[in-house]
């Protein structure tokens, strides 16, 4: 259990912006920062972080949330698995105590996952450093493939040894299930046995992007051809291979501030790249590029560059991998290494600086690499250099963006010799067939969305009072703890009201009751904190225990707009809603009042006609002359014109 002082300090310490950069790409826009969501797959940016608010956005999906709510989302974690993933960000010491065989149990089933993964990789780095078979034979092929020592506990590389269950054992003899070792694939059924997964290979841990180890891939080192060379982690609850790459956590940051990423292919390729100190670098680990990889890769930036080995046949079976990429926005370059090179190899033997030489060098656009690679296999074959000609307008169709693709038929005609207007009606006739494919798919769904809005109109009701009960709320939240002058008459003094204390005196001498649940919560504290002398702070509803609570006041705070800059500039002064929190409140609160009253004269109406004796009859038409004369009044002082 974590202390709530601890807890109120890492919530505190926790900038938004900061937790939320290292796994989006943002970009300063105003007071906020703008970026793609990562809930959602979108093209226009309509993520919004608020570090002024402490809150986060997506004006496109509808998530939002603070800081931990933004890692409990993202990560899949658990809310004291969110505080101590920030608590160990900004080093903040958290004391917890060590888990026996009976608190293992108690945990849930995701977490005891990422355990037990966590134990396992320890395991294997004593095996590596520690024991004789590690260190001869794990360790001696790390420094042959000439991995420094800090490189080797950089990745938390390890062995497992050559046994049946060695780890599978050591795990459970420390209180760990035999199920959660079969959940995470580290441990095979062998029905009344248990089986090492990784044993007698060197291991590479996969982490996530918060640096937790999801998965493990195995190499085998003796030359047994009737053993696979490496073996990784099954799909489980905490690892997708589709939609992982290997050494993100170590490269995210590196991306980030080169605005590139480097795609290799192995384990080693990422490990040798990061040791020359070239480190925006991540790989598929062998698996034929996904969509789920590229939306990986696109958080942090726009641009990719595929490093490939000098195999020209793997090199074609590949190609699905850059439309792909393309499809989704992203600008891609290929850099090919002379053949028997990988970038493993390539780097081992040859310095930092011409490496980044040779990449800058020899990068070229799709088209350039496609081109060159396949166009030597259609020499004296018309036919072949026509469905090459089609391949390569077929690749520039996946591109979303009119302008660029554009751009690069114009440089197909140039490199095929194609005329640019053969090019671009093959074009326009594949767009057109997409456009058509898209239609169909959704048609369909149109006339269920049309009754969805029809049964919505049908349902509206004039006096639901839930836009101005939320906009009293968002008052509170954004200005309770501001004031306004108000001035009664010439002859009485100036008189100051906090705009909290303000609000709620006067729904309460009104009786004018809120509804929604929600909102009754936060408008409680406030009324609480005002019969103490207290105003809490917007912070307070954003971070608050109660996540109903913290849920609704970032709702209601998050706008996905803001005030330019340039009015200023150019001496135009625009009132805002601080220049006018009197009018703000007072009209706030007879919108309110006037729902409100509307719901009295409805109810007055329904009694009226069911059968009553004449004084009630005569009390109720009085009642509802005076409410209507009030109701009159509050709309004319809101500048509304009531019709019969």
């Amino acid at each position: 259990m974590i202390k709530p002082e601890t807890i109120q300090k890492i919530v505190e310490t926790a900038h938004v912006e900061e937790v939320i950069g290292d796994f989006v790409s943002l970009k300063k826009r105003g007071v906020n920062y703008l970026g793609l969501c990562p809930f959602h797959n979108e093209k226009t940016p309509s993520f919004v972080v608020s570090p002024a608010k402490g809150i986060y956005k997506c004006f496109g999906c509808g998530k939002a949330g603070n800081a931990v709510n933004f890692v409990m989302e993202h990560e899949h974690y658990s809310y004291p698995e969110a505080l101590r993933f920030l608590a160990k960000k900004y080093n903040i010491e958290i004391e917890e105590e060590a888990l026996t065989p009976e608190m293992q149990q108690q945990i849930d089933e995701r977490e005891s996952l990422f355990t037990l993964n966590t134990f396992v990789n320890n395991y294997f780095q004593e095996n590596l450093f520690n024991t004789d078979e590690g260190k001869a034979i794990g360790l001696t092929y790390f420094k042959e493939r000439e991995f420094l020592e800090v490189t080797i506990k950089k990745f938390q590389l390890g062995y497992a040894l050559d046994k049946w269950d060695d780890y599978s054992r050591h795990a459970i003899e420390n209180g760990f299930k035999k199920e959660v070792l079969f959940k995470t694939g580290v441990t095979i059924d062998k029905g009344d046995k248990m089986m090492d997964r990784f044993r007698g290979r060197v291991i590479f841990p996969i982490h996530n992007l918060t640096g937790k180890v999801i998965g493990f891939g195995g190499r085998i080192l003796s030359k047994d051809k009737s053993t696979a060379k490496y073996v990784n982690s099954p799909q489980s609850e905490i690892y997708d291979k589709s939609k992982t790459l290997y050494g993100i956590y170590f490269a995210r940051n590196a991306i980030l501030k080169n605005n590139q990423c480097y795609l290799v292919e192995g384990y080693t390729d990422v490990i040798s790249m990061h040791q020359a100190g070239i480190e925006n670098v991540v790989a598929s680990s062998g698996t034929s590029l996904t969509v789920e990889q590229i939306k990986l890769i696109k958080r942090f930036t726009p641009n990719i560059t595929i490093l490939y080995d000098g195999d020209p046949a793997g090199i074609k079976a590949s190609f699905r991998g850059i439309n792909l990429i393309l499809e989704q926005g992203l600008n891609v370059k290929i850099v090919l290494f002379p053949e028997g090179d990988d970038p493993d190899s390539f780097v081992r033997t040859h310095s930092t600086t011409e490496v980044e030489e040779f990449i800058a060098k020899q990068s070229s656009d799709f088209i350039s690499f496609k081109t060159k690679l396949l166009l030597e296999d259609t020499t004296g074959d018309p036919a072949a250099r026509a469905a090459l000609i089609k391949d390569m307008v077929e690749t520039i169709s996946y591109i979303p963006d009119q302008i660029i693709r554009t751009v690069y038929t114009q440089e197909c005609s140039t490199i095929m010799d194609v005329p640019e207007q053969t090019l671009v009606n093959e074009l326009n006739k594949l767009l057109r067939n997409k456009y058509r494919k898209k239609i169909r798919a959704t048609e369909q769904e149109i006339p269920q969305e049309a009754a969805i809005r029809e049964e919505a109109i049908k349902e509206f009701d004039k006096l639901d009072s839930k836009y101005q009960e939320q906009e009293i709320i968002r008052l509170l939240l954004a200005y309770g703890d501001q004031s306004f002058v108000e001035t009664p008459s010439e002859e009485e003094e100036p008189v100051q009201h906090n705009i909290a204390k303000y609000v709620i005196n006067d729904l309460l001498e009104n009786e004018v009751a809120l509804t929604d649940v929600s909102l009754v919560k936060i408008f409680n504290i406030y009324h609480e904190a005002v019969q103490k002398g207290e105003i809490p702070h917007t912070n307070f509803f954003v971070n608050h225990p109660d996540q109903e609570v913290a849920d609704k006041a970032i709702e209601l705070i998050s706008t996905p707009y803001e005030l330019s800059l340039n009015w200023k500039k150019n001496k135009i002064f625009v009132k805002t809603e601080e220049d006018q929190l009197q009018l703000l409140t007072k009209t706030s609160l007879l919108a309110l009042k006037e729902k409100h009253i509307g719901r009295l004269l409805k109810n007055i109406e329904t009694q009226l006609k069911e059968p009553a004796d004449e004084k009630t009859i005569t009390n109720l038409i009085k009642n509802y002359q005076t409410l209507k004369e009030v109701h009159k009044q509050i709309n004319q002082a809101l500048e509304r014109q009531i019709l019969p």
